[in-house]
């Protein structure tokens, strides 16, 4: 499989996301935010930093980046896109996930390990995570809270698009599990299309046993398999 990592000005989780994808023995290149297309290409991944310094508001200046009108081209079309951290700010941004990343509870930025429950296994981007496995991935933010109003929550609920959810290691969802006060202890979430998924924490920097926890790469595992299948029953029908 053939991933694109977008990059921003300031992007500087572009790196791990590709080893990540290169550790499972897959193919992942860089495409600059100016370009205006991503070329033959299976997946996205928008990594994590702060994209154009972080001014105005996370991901605010980033959604009118050239590459933007590609990457929701490429969703449009039902293409798997996923946003990591300040990827995940900016597809909110930019209208392709609801809700908002705001200023963790604390005002404080966290930089350490959580523990995340999947909330729902259906989906490509959590196919591949046994039922009960609590995972261990790492955070660093300063505005990670989730937020909704109470509308879009009830919808994201009632169509099962929160993905991961802040846990204990017992899988409780708890407040003091929850490391930036995110509603319904929101890590992740997917579009209804379930083709576009967003999460705070770092399965990028999770996808080594040398980096503390080889949890992460269940989660591009999981984007693996769904694209297999993809292929397979495209080759079937032709």
């Amino acid at each position: 499989m053939h991933f694109a990592v977008i990059q921003f000005p300031a992007s500087n989780c572009d790196q791990d996301c590709r080893h990540a994808i290169r550790v499972l023995g897959h193919e992942a290149e860089f495409v600059w935010h100016k370009e205006t297309g991503l070329g033959a290409v299976d997946a996205v991944i928008i990594p994590g930093g702060f994209s154009y310094g972080d001014y105005l508001r996370c991901g605010a200046i980033a959604r009118f980046s050239p590459v933007m009108q590609a990457v929701q081209e490429f969703a449009a079309g039902g293409g798997l896109v996923i946003g990591i951290c300040n990827g995940f700010q900016i597809l909110c941004e930019a209208g392709l996930l609801p809700g908002a990343l705001v200023r963790n509870r604390d005002l404080q930025f966290h930089c350490e390990p959580v523990h995340l429950r999947v909330a729902t296994h259906d989906s490509p981007f959590t196919c591949k995570v046994p039922a009960g496995r609590i995972l261990r991935i790492p955070i660093a933010h300063g505005e990670g809270c989730y937020y909704a109003d109470a509308a879009v929550l009830s919808e994201l609920e009632r169509r099962r698009q929160i993905l991961w959810q802040y846990c204990d290691a017992d899988g409780n969802l708890t407040e003091s599990a929850n490391p930036n006060g995110s509603l319904l202890n929101i890590a992740g979430i997917c579009n209804e299309q379930r083709n576009v998924a967003g999460l705070m924490p770092h399965p990028d920097r999770a996808s080594e046993e040398i980096l503390g926890s080889a949890d992460g790469r269940l989660i591009f595992e999981s984007m693996i398999e769904a694209l297999l299948v993809s292929r397979e029953s495209s080759t079937s029908e032709t």
